[in-house]
């Protein structure tokens, strides 16, 4: 699990959008805290 910052995740959003395509998720943090997961779509 890849964990980025707020500005990174603005500035490689598109690379990130790739490695969740890839199965990966990737944890966002402001300040070091997590506040949002960025995973696949999982249709119900």
């Amino acid at each position: 699990m890849q964990i980025v910052n707020i500005h990174e995740a603005k500035t490689h959003l598109s690379r990130l959008l790739e490695a969740v395509e890839q199965g990966k998720e990737v944890v966002i943090a402001r300040a070091g805290q997590p506040i949002a997961l960025l995973s696949a779509y999982q249709p119900r």
